[in-house]
């Protein structure tokens, strides 16, 4: 039987109080793609990889989007996000990053990246008249 990586059980507590604590941000990036509002695409706000939590995940996708505030741009911060960056790339699992400022100073520039980083197309063409 395969090794269960998504939302292991020890992870659930440190999920809910992530869910029930957004950064500014992360609640308004989250009001922009809750309910498959952005293309179509399902998205799941801190959910677990192995034994990282992802700010947001689109599953279909397999892609991740993570939020960087202040405690990103430290030596530590660096090396946390390399490592889970790696961990996640050898799950094929892509990862995009984007500053909090962006979300609200270029909120229509951060969602046309993450359109950018979609692979499968979920459009049904129009069959012939």
């Amino acid at each position: 039987m395969a090794e269960k990586i998504h939302n292991i059980k020890n992870l659930k507590k440190n999920r809910k109080q992530l869910r029930n604590n957004l950064t500014p941000a992360e609640a308004k990036l989250w009001s922009l793609l809750k309910n498959s509002r952005l293309e179509d695409r399902k998205f799941r706000r801190q959910h677990s990889v192995g034994p990282y939590v992802l700010d947001f995940y689109c599953s279909s996708e397999k892609l991740c989007i993570e939020l960087d505030g202040i405690a990103h741009f430290t030596d530590g911060g660096y090396e946390y996000d390399t490592a889970r960056t790696e961990y996640l790339m050898t799950l094929n699992v892509r990862v995009i990053r984007f500053e909090n400022k962006d979300v609200f100073e270029n909120t229509e520039g951060v969602l046309e990246e993450i359109r950018r980083n979609f692979i499968s197309n979920q459009t049904t063409p129009c069959s012939p008249p």
